[in-house]
């Protein structure tokens, strides 16, 4: 295996981690929310924030990387607007992602805590749920439209 084929294999699976981890997390903490039992949402929200710091953490460093080195190892300038719009689009991602992460360590917290009195979660909580579920829609969007323009390459 050549050297750019080893990098472009670890964008591809990066990106697929990425794109994967973030359904998943999604969904099954989601999942645990419709149970309103703070036991099972702090025990899933432990595995959510665990995840996102082994796997999806991985994936955003190492996609900026690989993708630099192959666009110019393809020889693509990096103002080559495909790249210009997948550049923009992955920062905007990190802002909702990164808010995201921290939303799910408070609500991993607060869970935890609601579990281990026997109370109900909080309205913060709710808060901060609410604010959690919208910035994952752009993010899960956007990493759509990255991964549209890293296949299609459009003349844009």
């Amino acid at each position: 295996m050549t050297w750019y084929l080893l990098v472009k294999w670890v964008h591809i699976l990066s990106s697929t981690v990425l794109l994967g981890m973030g359904a998943g997390i999604a969904f099954f903490f989601v999942r645990s929310q419709r149970t309103g039992d703070p036991k099972v949402i702090a025990a899933v929200a432990c595995d959510v924030v665990l995840a996102d710091m082994l796997f999806t953490l991985t994936a955003v460093v190492l996609q900026p990387v690989t993708g630099i080195v192959l666009a110019a190892s393809a020889g693509y300038s990096l103002w080559t607007p495909w790249l210009v719009w997948s550049f923009g689009l992955y920062v905007v991602v990190g802002c909702c992602w990164l808010p995201a992460v921290w939303l799910q360590i408070r609500m991993r917290n607060l869970a935890a805590g609601a579990s281990l009195t026997g109370t109900g979660l909080p309205e913060i909580y709710h808060r901060y749920y609410r604010w959690w579920f919208g910035l994952g829609w752009p993010a899960f969007i956007g990493v759509l439209a990255i991964f549209y323009l890293m296949v299609a390459k459009p003349e844009i």
